[in-house]
């Protein structure tokens, strides 16, 4: 069984604790550490770039990006800027974000699935290198071009759970993030949705799942067997999720990698 394992740095913590749980997921091995965009708490661009100057090799991933926050040009920018400073190693999740605090912050749509699309479609076309000109319902571009964009194209992964926004997701983006909410049998009916919308597109190429699991630290075996029912219904990374009133994210990142990734070997 391979399968990618990952834990997340929750945005209830503050961020002078990032440098310490960086580092250690970056010592045990872990595969990857995820961070989050949650308002009104740390920027996503901010503590990855953090992140990933702190250590030497892990994967930094970033689920997910609020797109009605944030204008397509910038995120872009950043992802490619980001993406050239620390090659291969930033993961990029986009997605509707929490209606609530879009309304507060003044950036809810009537829409969120067709943003949604026209984002994703406009930020991989920048992060192509391409020219892009677009005029939609939400997003306009005039002859956007990166002048610096990444030497290949950073994928673009788009976090949802509805059917709808899994088909879209299937069809325009590199691959889909599910919540902590997802059972193993919700993440085999997520891919089938997803590749609903990638036949639908004519598409042919590989789309990683990732899913969040919220976990407490324990016995490492059920985790374990949790991490392989989802990698047997479709997953690629398991990301362990501390629970929000965990209080040492270093030893949950200890916990991941030390005592439950050797139980998936």
């Amino acid at each position: 069984m391979k399968v990618g394992l990952g834990a997340v740095f929750r945005p209830q913590q503050p961020p002078e604790r990032l440098r310490a749980v960086a580092r250690a997921a970056d010592e045990t091995g872990l595969d990857e550490l995820w961070l989050w965009e949650d308002c009104f708490r740390e920027g996503g661009v901010a503590t990855a770039v953090a992140a990933l100057a702190w250590t030497e090799r892990i994967r930094v991933g970033v689920g997910l990006l609020p797109v009605p926050l944030r204008n397509v040009a910038l995120t872009a920018m950043e992802i490619a800027t980001v993406d050239r400073l620390f090659p291969d190693r930033l993961r990029v999740g986009i997605g509707h974000g929490v209606q609530s605090w879009m309304a507060q912050v003044g950036a809810r749509v009537e829409s969120p699935v067709t943003l949604l699309r026209e984002y994703t479609t406009a930020l991989r076309a920048l992060l192509r290198g391409e020219q892009v000109s677009v005029h939609g319902r939400y997003v306009h571009l005039d002859g956007v071009a990166l002048d610096w964009p990444p030497p290949s194209p950073t994928p673009v992964l788009v976090g949802t759970t509805g059917p709808r926004s899994l088909r879209l997701s299937g069809e325009v983006s590199d691959g889909t993030i599910l919540t902590s909410s997802t059972t193993p049998d919700g993440g085999m009916q997520a891919r089938r949705l997803m590749d609903e919308g990638r036949a639908a597109a004519g598409r042919a190429d590989a789309h990683p799942v990732v899913v969040y699991v919220e976990t407490a630290v324990g016995d490492p075996r059920p985790v374990a067997e949790a991490v392989r029912e989802y990698a047997d219904a479709g997953v690629d990374t398991v990301v362990l999720q501390p629970t929000a009133d965990d209080p040492d994210p270093e030893a949950f990142v200890r916990f991941v990698a030390g005592e439950v990734r050797p139980l998936l070997a």
